[in-house]
């Protein structure tokens, strides 16, 4: 099928992990969603939320309910090949001129195709700030280290929040049970977690250790995924070789919930994060208890995220056509850079969640979570860059979740550690009204965080600003150095916090200092 994208229009859908190429339509760019081809080609394109969807600034829409492939030819052609249904939706809303809007194309497809729920992940996981081991002990989280660990955050003055163990906190994969040498006591541990005012999330991922008894049983039970010829399948993923979960086997699933479930009555854990489940993982030739064949890379996918939102403490980083569900989505590990495959990269990354169904969004860990970035024994890294961690902390601070793990108190001078407690306090003082767009979100599926475009026309090219919900203008520096920015104020009367105010539409210039977040409210 091929498209003639109309003089000004534009484009969002597809792979989250192509967010900074977004909106498309000046330029070539080509992506076969949720095939192997594709993925295993351009791991990146795999490692985040994808779906069947693309969306426009005039109100049309393009969803299958399988895989397809698109592509822009930077000369007006959207060219589409799938074999499922393809289908262009008109929306109803603003009757513009171009006959519908973006936010006519977004609340057209998900009203038809990936309606709300009408829940949200808990609330506290937006209420307050995310703590993750990862940076600060990979691989080796220990109960002393946690303790240690959640102890320096409230030393520091910040909140208490939700804290999650990360990679290694049990003996082996697919055996989910905390490491004793590591945990002597994982109950006491999570009580006293509780008792100092943090919520417990734990990491796991839907492999299992090849050479192990739970290998063993769950090949026997016939719930792992399988190669062609009937054997277990063997996958490679970042931590070594695996076998696979079967997600799709009802059996298989049960067996998990078990054991996940052992840990929130045994010891207090709330709940989980599920990494991995990416799209790359699994093969069409895959035998599992859905069947073979193309679809299932994205069987696979959408299970993984069923089973999340069975709790209310989850995390995902890779989802396939799964808009509408309360599941918080992170972006994937980011490196620790002002570049597109860091900071500039988190609003049009956070912006294209919101566009594919999933606003509850987390920009990634404050300064980056890609560990090979910080150098050491896992890769050549970067030097810390204090004024990189504060203005990352100001973009995460009015998104729907803020997460840290490398410990701010630990790594930043007193200036900067304040700019970063400046921009928390900020949070807390507009956290109501993020409250009430996570709730908003339940309902209608809107985006938390909305691009311009979305509610303003001949925005659209704007990627370093973001409106939170409809009436908060947010403009944040993303650029090393900079202590002054321009901004785009879209038409209406916005207020400043100083009480100042703009009317636009109109390009201004304004003071960032280091602790300094630019915001405005539409008050008319």
């Amino acid at each position: 099928m091929r498209i003639e994208v109309e003089p000004g229009e534009w484009w969002w859908g597809g792979a989250v992990a192509d967010g900074t190429r977004m909106p498309f339509g000046a330029e070539p760019h080509r992506r076969e969603l949720a095939t192997n081809a594709g993925f295993l080609d351009d791991p990146t394109g795999g490692a985040n939320q994808s779906a069947p969807l693309l969306v426009s600034s005039h109100g049309r829409h393009v969803w299958s309910d399988e895989p397809f492939t698109f592509a822009f030819d930077g000369s007006g052609g959207l060219e589409i090949e799938g074999e499922a249904a393809l289908r262009q939706a008109q929306g109803s809303w603003s009757g513009s001129a171009q006959g519908g809007s973006l936010a006519d194309a977004f609340r057209a497809a998900a009203a038809e195709h990936f309606p709300t729920s009408g829940r949200t992940p808990d609330r506290r996981m937006f209420s307050a700030p995310q703590y993750n081991t990862w940076i600060e002990m990979p691989y080796l989280p220990t109960q002393e280290g946690v303790l240690v660990y959640a102890r320096g955050v409230l030393d520091a003055g910040f909140p208490p929040g939700l804290l999650m163990i990360d990679d290694r906190w049990s003996e082996d994969y697919g055996d989910w049970r905390f490491d004793p040498t590591r945990f002597a006591d994982p109950a006491a541990m999570t009580a006293q977690l509780h008792e100092w005012g943090f919520t417990v999330m734990v990491w796991l991922v839907p492999f299992v250790s090849p050479d192990s008894s739970n290998s063993r049983y769950l090949a026997g039970q016939g719930w792992l995924v399988r190669d062609p010829d009937g054997r277990p399948a063997v996958r490679e993923w970042w931590n070594g070789f695996s076998t696979v979960l079967d997600l799709t086997h009802p059996d298989a699933v049960g067996w998990l919930r078990d054991r996940l479930h052992e840990l929130q009555e045994a010891y207090g854990v709330d709940g989980f994060k599920l990494d991995a489940g990416d799209l790359r993982d699994y093969r069409s030739t895959d035998v599992t208890h859905a069947g073979t064949g193309p679809l299932v890379p994205t069987q696979q996918t959408e299970a993984w995220a069923r089973f999340a939102a069975e709790f209310g403490f989850n995390e995902l980083r890779a989802c396939w056509r799964s808009g509408g569900q309360p599941l918080a989505q992170r972006l994937h590990d980011k490196q620790p850079t002002w570049g597109a495959d860091g900071l500039a990269s988190l609003i049009p990354d956070v912006v294209a969640q919101g566009l594919i169904g999933h606003p509850y969004g987390c920009p990634d860990m404050v300064g980056g979570g890609e560990l090979g970035g910080f150098g050491g024994e896992f890769g050549e890294g970067h030097a810390l860059d204090q004024e990189l961690f504060v203005r990352w902390a100001q973009v995460s601070v009015l998104m729907p979740m803020v997460q840290f793990s490398l410990a701010p108190w630990r790594v930043l001078d007193d200036e900067h550690l304040a700019a970063v407690r400046a921009a928390l306090a900020l949070r807390e003082r507009l956290l109501p009204e993020v409250l009430a767009l996570v709730d908003h979100a339940a309902v209608t599926g809107d985006p938390v965080v909305r691009p311009l475009a979305f509610h303003h026309a001949g925005y659209e090219r704007v990627a370093d600003q973001f409106l939170l919900g409809e009436d908060l203008l947010v403009a944040p520096v993303v650029e090393a150095g900079a202590r002054t920015r321009r901004v785009q104020v879209p038409r209406g009367r916005w207020q400043a916090e100083d009480g100042s105010v703009v009317e636009g539409p109109a390009e201004v210039d304004v003071e960032a200092g280091l602790s300094t977040l630019p915001w405005w409210r539409r008050v008319g």
